[in-house]
């Protein structure tokens, strides 16, 4: 790719700041998603300074609402006639800042599994028009090693609530809907992947939960920024990696029946556009 259009959401801090800067500094014209503007604008502006570049185009949206993801779209469409990649980063921790109590979105979902997954859903699906209009086009969910199985009786885990595992399941969320949305596009130029990019970098999401960094930020950069713009993954879908080594995610995954139940369940919850496989929307 040759000066990629770069769509990062949670771009204002921590690792899609990084990436955003990354990315900036090697050329591509980067698009930083938050739901903060003095935020947004401030990361424009130190991101212009210091690769020394034109300051970045922002998008606001706030992901614990639906109706905020669903304006996202067209503040994109203003900026550009097409996206080479989309880095589903946006997210929040299984604890502090935000609160280790079960808490709910806008729309009355479980609030970690609405802001990590179901607005990643929802926006990806509405933008593939843009992806489709690149030549070819890459998707990226920031994801984690730490998985647990949906339960789908109780997806909005209502019983015996705990923030770890309503992160972990967000994450396998993400993880399984890159499965079968890759699946869906079939032979379509367009590439789906999912990372646990480090372990505990020293991000907000880490510090904030009182844990103790383990890897860099610098190495879940590199590990993101790899799948975005590097061509030797040109073409590699459907895949899950640990950092830069291929993995294996929860079995969930791979399963198609799981894939589906995950798939029409979001659709319910979002009122996404549904995507077929072999659709050429």
């Amino acid at each position: 790719m040759v000066n990629p259009t770069i769509l990062i959401t949670g771009a204002t801090d921590g690792l899609g700041l990084a990436v955003a800067h990354r990315l900036a500094g090697q050329g591509a014209r980067v698009i930083l998603h938050g739901r903060d503007q003095a935020k947004l604008d401030s990361a424009a502006h130190v991101i212009a300074t210091q690769e020394r570049v034109d300051a970045p185009a922002t998008v606001i949206a706030d992901f614990a609402s639906l109706a905020s993801v669903h304006q996202l779209p067209a503040q994109i469409e203003a900026l550009t006639d097409h996206l080479d990649v989309l880095v589903n980063n946006a997210g929040i921790g299984s604890g502090l800042p935000e609160g280790r109590e079960r808490q709910v979105s806008a729309d009355g979902y479980e609030l970690r599994f609405a802001v990590n997954y179901l607005a990643g859903f929802d926006l990806t699906l509405r933008l593939l028009p843009l992806l489709r209009a690149a030549e070819k086009a890459r998707i990226v969910f920031v994801s984690s090693l730490g998985q647990v199985p949906i339960d789908f009786d109780d997806p909005q885990i209502e019983r015996d609530y705990d923030g770890s595992r309503a992160y972990r399941q967000s994450k396998l969320a993400q993880v399984t809907f890159g499965m079968e949305l890759a699946a869906r596009l079939g032979d379509a130029p367009i590439t789906v992947t999912s990372l646990h990019p480090s372990t505990f970098m020293p991000t907000k999401i880490v510090t904030a939960n009182g844990n103790s960094p383990i890897d860099t930020l610098e190495a879940g950069t590199d590990a993101t920024v790899r799948l975005a713009i590097d061509p030797a993954l040109d073409g590699v879908t459907a895949q899950f990696f640990d950092r830069l080594a291929p993995a294996r995610a929860d079995e969930q995954a791979y399963d198609t029946d799981t894939r589906r139940r995950l798939w029409e369940l979001s659709l319910e919850l979002t009122g996404a556009p549904d995507f077929q496989a072999g659709s050429t929307r």
